[in-house]
C-alpha cells in the first residue's frame, strides 16, 4: 500500500518541522496532505534539552541570536514569546586560553593590547587592518587566508582559528570564507575592510538609534543569545505539537524514486509514500544515501559535504567547590595551547535556571575538524580529560558532582573550499533534472537555527507555488 500526500518532508529536525509549520500555517496545506518522516523515535534533531534534578542541559545548540526576524516571528507565531529567556549580561564576556591563562577578549584597543591574547607585533598588525587593500577577485579563499591577509598570522592562528572551532568545530584553513562567513566577505567587498565596515555600521546605528549589541565585533557575534526557560527544545517541541497528526517517527527512508511525475519513498519497514513534492531536510549524508539510485550525480555531490563530529561533556559542580563563580560566556582553546578540548561554555553563567541554587553547570566540547578522533573516545576518558583541563584552566580542584556526555557523530556540516560551486551544481541539478525535489537544513547555506528559520518560509512558498502550478495544469 502506498500512502499518497501532496508533500513529503524527510527529517523531523528543526528545519523540517519549520517548513512543515509554514506549509500548514501560511500556505493552507491540510495535515493529511503532508507527512514528516523522521527516522528516529523523537523530533528536534540535535536540539534536545535534558532536565535532571533542577539542572537543564543542552545536548546541542544553546539558543539563537535575537537579531533574526524570522526566528522571532516563528516564536511569536507559536505563542512562545512569553517563555523567551535572554542570556545574562555576563555572557557578553568571552575568553580565550592563551599561554597558560584565560584572557578576556575585548574590542577596546588598550584592553586588547593588555590582554596578552596576541604578542605585541601581532596586536599591532591587527591595528593595520584598515590599510590593507581589499581583495577584488572572485577566487575562493579560506577563512584562515582571509584573516591572515587582513589581520595577520598571529591573529589568524590564535583568535580566528579558535573562533572557527567554536562556531563550526571547523578548520579555518579548510573552510571557504564566502560560504562559512558570508558577512565577512561582504564587509570587505562593500566597505573595503572589517574595521571600516564596523565603523560604518556604528555610525548607521547611532543615526537609527539601534543598540550597539546588534552590531557585533571582536567580543562576539551580533545579537543576544536567547533561549527558553525550560530549555531550547521548547521550540521544536512546540512545532511538533502543532504538527502532531503529520509526523511519523521511526520512518527511516531508504530509497527515493520518481515515477510518472511523482516521487515515491520507501521506508525501512517496507512502507511506501508518494507525493509530487519532496523536501530532504535530513543531514547531507542521509540525503545522499536516499537519492543514490534516483540520481547518482546528486548523491555524490551531497555525500562530498563533510561534517565534524562533536562530543559534549556536561559537568555539574557545587559552587562552593569552585575558586570563583564563572562570570562570562566561556572560553575557546586554540590549538597548540596545551588543551585538548575545543573550549568550554559556562552554561549557568549564560542562562538563569540552568543549574539549581548553589550549582554551576559547565559544558566542554571535544572533537571537531582538527581532532575528529577525540569525539569518539570513551565517555569516561573524555569526562576525565574535561575535569583535568578545567582544573588547569579554571583552577577547579574538586571533582564534579556528576557528568553527562552527549555525542553527535555527524556534528556540524563543514563548508570547505569549493562549497559555493558545489551548491550551484546541486541546485542546477535539482532544477533541471528533479523538479519538485528540494533540500533544506544546515548542511548547505548556513549552520545556525536562524538560517534554518529564515530558509523555511522560502522553501514552503516554493513548494506551495509548485502545488498551485500542478493544480492548474491538472484542471
Amino acid at each position: 500500500m502506498t500512502r499518497a500526500h501532496r508533500v513529503l518532508i524527510v527529517g523531523g529536525g528543526f528545519s523540517g518541522l519549520a517548513i512543515a509549520w509554514h506549509l500548514q500555517r501560511h500556505c493552507g496545506l491540510a495535515p493529511a496532505e503532508l507527512a514528516v518522516l523522521e527516522a528516529t523515535a523523537r523530533t528536534g534533531g540535535n536540539i534536545a534539552s535534558l532536565h535532571k534534578d533542577g539542572w537543564v542541559l543542552e545536548a546541542g545548540p544553546n539558543g539563537f541570536l535575537d537579531n533574526a526576524p524570522a526566528t522571532l516571528a516563528l516564536v511569536d507565531d507559536l505563542g512562545l514569546t512569553h517563555q523567551l529567556l535572554p542570556s545574562n549580561q555576563a555572557s557578553a564576556k568571552r575568553f580565550i586560553w592563551r599561554a597558560g591563562k584565560l584572557r578576556r577578549i575585548s574590542a577596546h584597543p588598550s584592553a586588547f593590547l593588555a590582554s596578552g591574547i596576541l604578542p605585541l607585533p601581532g596586536a599591532l598588525r591587527v591595528a593595520l587592518e584598515p590599510f590593507v587593500p581589499a581583495k577584488r577577485d572572485n577566487a575562493p579563499e579560506s577563512v584562515f587566508d582571509f584573516a591572515r591577509r587582513r589581520i595577520g598570522r598571529h591573529a589568524a592562528e590564535l583568535m580566528v582559528d579558535a573562533m572557527v572551532s567554536g562556531v563550526f568545530a571547523g578548520n579555518a584553513r579548510e573552510l571557504e570564507l564566502a560560504s562559512a562567513f558570508p558577512n565577512m566577505a561582504a564587509m570587505e567587498r562593500q566597505y573595503g575592510g572589517l574595521f571600516r565596515a564596523m565603523w560604518a555600521k556604528k555610525r548607521a546605528a547611532r543615526r537609527q538609534q539601534i543598540a550597539r549589541a546588534k552590531i557585533g565585533g571582536p567580543e562576539g557575534p551580533a545579537g543576544k543569545l536567547t533561549s527558553f526557560r525550560e530549555g531550547f527544545e521548547t521550540l521544536p517541541k512546540a512545532l511538533a505539537l502543532h504538527l502532531n497528526d503529520s509526523i511519523v517517527t521511526g520512518a527511516d527512508v531508504t530509497d527515493l524514486a520518481r515515477i510518472d511525475g511523482q516521487y515515491r519513498l520507501t521506508t525501512s519497514d517496507g512502507r511506501h509514500w508518494q507525493a509530487p513534492s519532496v523536501v530532504l531536510a535530513c543531514p547531507a549524508q542521509a540525503a545522499a544515501r536516499i537519492s543514490a539510485a534516483l540520481h547518482p550525480g546528486l548523491s555524490a555531490e551531497l555525500d562530498a559535504i563533510p561534517t565534524a563530529p562533536i562530543t559534549v561533556v556536561a559537568l555539574a559542580f557545587r559552587a562552593a567547590d569552585l575558586p570563583g563563580l564563572p562570570d562570562g560566556f566561556g572560553f575557546l582553546a586554540p590549538r597548540h595551547q596545551g588543551l585538548r578540548m575545543l573550549g568550554c561554555l559556562w552554561s549557568s553563567s549564560i542562562f538563569a535556571h540552568r543549574a539549581p541554587p548553589g550549582g554551576v553547570l559547565l559544558q566542554a566540547m571535544f572533537g571537531g575538524a582538527h581532532s575528529p578522533d577525540l569525539a569518539h573516545l570513551p565517555s569516561d576518558t573524555l569526562a576525565a580529560w574535561a575535569q583535568e583541563e578545567l582544573a588547569t584552566a579554571m583552577r577547579i580542584a574538586h571533582p564534579p558532582q556528576w557528568t553527562h556526555v552527549f555525542r553527535h557523530p555527524l556534528g556540524i556540516a563543514q563548508y570547505p573550499l569549493g562549497h559555493r560551486a558545489r551548491m550551484k551544481r546541486i541546485r542546477a541539478t535539482l532544477t533541471s533534472d528533479l523538479p519538485g525535489l528540494h533540500i533544506a537544513g544546515s548542511a548547505y547555506d548556513g549552520i545556525s537555527v536562524n538560517h534554518c528559520a529564515t530558509e523555511a518560509p522560502k522553501i514552503a512558498q516554493a513548494v506551495a507555488q509548485e502545488m498551485r502550478r500542478l493544480t492548474t495544469e491538472s484542471n
